[in-house]
């Protein structure tokens, strides 16, 4: 009676031959389908990038909102003050009458009954000479 078995190896006849010969690859490499999909995924790649950093709503544009913002902050920190100043003056001209007073003489020219007022005009320089 004969075998199934090399002589060799001890492996059945049956299982040798299930085995892809080795000049056929198991997978083919190249083909045109996977040229094209990498070649359209690149493409894609490339106008994602080029949207993101030139586009509208990109990179740049978030740079001068992100220095707009800054600008801004600046701006309202200084109003702030601002309004802090005169809040103060508010309460000063509501409560106190020497600011009252300080006003009237600086910005009307205003004095007081039983005072005198002086006035020195200094003579232009190219007279003095």
């Amino acid at each position: 009676m004969r075998s199934n078995t090399l002589p060799d190896s001890g492996v059945p006849e049956q299982a040798r031959a299930i085995e892809p010969p080795p000049s056929v690859p198991l997978v083919r490499r190249g083909t045109r389908f996977t040229t094209i999909l990498i070649a359209l995924l690149a493409v894609l790649l490339a106008a994602l990038q080029y949207q993101l950093w030139y586009g509208r709503r990109g990179i740049g544009d978030l740079a001068e909102l992100h220095s707009a913002r800054d600008a801004q902050s600046l701006e309202n920190r200084r109003l702030r003050e601002r309004n802090r100043a005169l809040e103060a003056e508010v309460a000063d001209l509501k409560s106190g009458l020497e600011a009252i007073e300080e006003r009237a003489r600086t910005e009307m020219g205003m004095i007081r009954e039983d005072e005198v007022f002086y006035q020195i005009i200094e003579a232009p320089a190219e007279a003095a000479k």
